[in-house]
């Protein structure tokens, strides 16, 4: 793994589950990441936010 890519984890809004690991460019992104994912434990689709 390079340095300029970071390992994050990202938590659902609804229920905060730990449900994804993704790499993220530290150049080019520095505001923290939200996608619209699935989420297991909530069965439907929600927010998800990147951790500190």
């Amino acid at each position: 793994m390079s340095q300029s890519k970071k390992k994050i984890i990202l938590v659902c809004e609804d229920c905060l589950s730990r449900n994804y690991s993704i790499q993220k460019s530290t150049l080019s992104q520095r505001e923290r990441l939200v996608i619209k994912k699935f989420c297991r434990t909530c069965n439907a689709h929600t927010t998800h936010k990147e951790t500190r």
